[in-house]
C-alpha cells in the first residue's frame, strides 16, 4: 500500500504544478475518451492518431476479459498482452504514468521529443562495439542472446488520448531495456518476474495481472519465483526510480552497474545460470542412475 501511494504522489504534484485549470484539463484528457460518449460499433468517431480504434465501453471490457484469459493460456502471445495492457490502462493508470513523466524533467523532455526505440533509431552494430559493461552493450547482447528485435513491439491502438498512447508505446518499447539491466531472460519465469517488477514500478494493471501466470509455471519454477524473484521484483520495483523516465538513448555508454545503482535497483540472481545448473544436475543424476542399473 505504501509503495502504491508513493507512486501516486508524482501525479498529484504534477497536477498542482500545472495549476487548477491546466491540471484539470490534462486530468480529463485521458479519462475523457470517445468510449465515455455514447456511440456504437457501427458509428465510431474518427481516429485520433494513425491506427487508433475507438472502443465502446462494452468492447473495451470484452477486450480486457478475453485478452486476459487467453494471455494466461499462452503468455507468449504478445499481441494479446498488448491488447490487455491498453484495455486496462485507461482512464486512471496510463494517466498516472503520464503525470509521473510530467513531474520529472527527463520525463517531460521525453514527452516533448517523443523518441522511438527501433532498429532504425538505434545502431545495433555500433552498440555491439561498446565496452561490455555499458548499457548499450548489455541491451544489444540481450537482444542477440534471446533472438529478439526492437521492432517487434505492437503499435498502440486502443488508448484514446494521443499523448497517453505515446506513453504506452514508450513503456512497451523500453521493456527490453528492463530485461537487459536486470538480466532476466524471456523464458516464462523471467517474463513473470519482470512483469512483477513493472507492476510495482508503474502500477499498470496488465503487469499485475501477468503475475497470475506464475500458476502456469512448473512446480520447481513456481517455488523459485515465490521465494526469490517475486520478493526481488516487488522490493526493487517499489523503491527504484520510475523507469519510464529513463532516456535510454542517452544512457547507452553508461556503466550498467552505475545506472542500476542510480535507479536504486539490485540485479536479481542470474536466472539463466540457475536453470543451467539445474539442467546439469538433472543430467548428472540421470547418468548416475543409469550407471547404477
Amino acid at each position: 500500500m505504501e509503495a502504491a501511494l508513493s507512486r501516486m504522489q508524482p501525479a498529484s504534484r504534477a497536477r498542482r504544478a500545472l495549476g487548477p485549470a491546466t491540471g484539470a484539463a490534462r486530468a480529463a484528457s485521458c479519462a475523457a475518451s470517445p468510449s465515455s460518449r455514447r456511440f456504437s460499433a457501427l458509428s465510431r468517431p474518427p481516429p485520433k492518431y494513425p491506427g487508433h480504434v475507438p472502443l465502446t465501453r462494452v468492447e473495451r471490457a470484452g477486450l480486457a476479459i478475453g485478452s486476459s484469459v487467453m494471455s494466461l493460456v499462452n503468455p507468449y502471445r504478445h499481441d494479446l498482452i498488448a491488447a490487455l495492457g491498453e484495455a486496462t490502462a485507461t482512464p486512471y493508470f496510463i494517466y498516472r504514468l503520464r503525470d509521473a513523466m510530467l513531474a520529472d524533467p527527463t520525463g517531460r523532455r521525453i514527452l516533448r521529443l517523443r523518441p522511438r526505440i527501433t532498429s532504425e533509431t538505434l545502431s545495433l552494430s555500433a552498440l555491439r562495439s561498446l565496452p561490455a559493461n555499458t548499457v548499450g552493450r548489455a541491451y544489444v547482447g540481450w537482444l542477440d542472446r534471446e533472438g529478439v528485435s526492437p521492432d517487434t513491439r505492437s503499435a498502440v491502438r486502443y488508448i484514446d488520448d494521443e499523448e497517453c498512447a505515446y506513453v504506452m508505446q514508450r513503456y512497451r518499447e523500453c521493456h527490453d531495456f528492463y530485461h537487459a539491466i536486470t538480466g532476466l531472460p524471456i523464458v516464462r519465469e523471467g517474463e513473470v518476474a519482470l512483469k512483477a517488477f513493472e507492476f510495482a514500478n508503474t502500477l499498470l494493471p496488465m503487469t499485475g495481472l501477468s503475475i497470475f501466470a506464475a500458476a502456469t509455471l512448473k512446480p520447481q519454477e513456481r517455488r523459485r519465483f515465490l521465494a526469490i524473484y517475486l520478493p526481488w521484483a516487488l522490493r526493487n520495483g517499489a523503491r527504484s526510480s520510475e523507469v519510464i523516465n529513463v532516456f535510454w538513448e542517452e544512457q547507452l555508454e553508461r556503466d550498467v552497474g552505475q545506472l542500476r545503482k542510480e535507479l536504486g535497483m539490485e540485479r536479481p540472481p542470474d536466472l539463466r545460470d540457475i536453470r543451467k545448473r539445474e539442467r546439469e544436475e538433472k543430467k548428472r543424476l540421470k547418468e548416475m542412475h543409469a550407471q547404477g542399473n
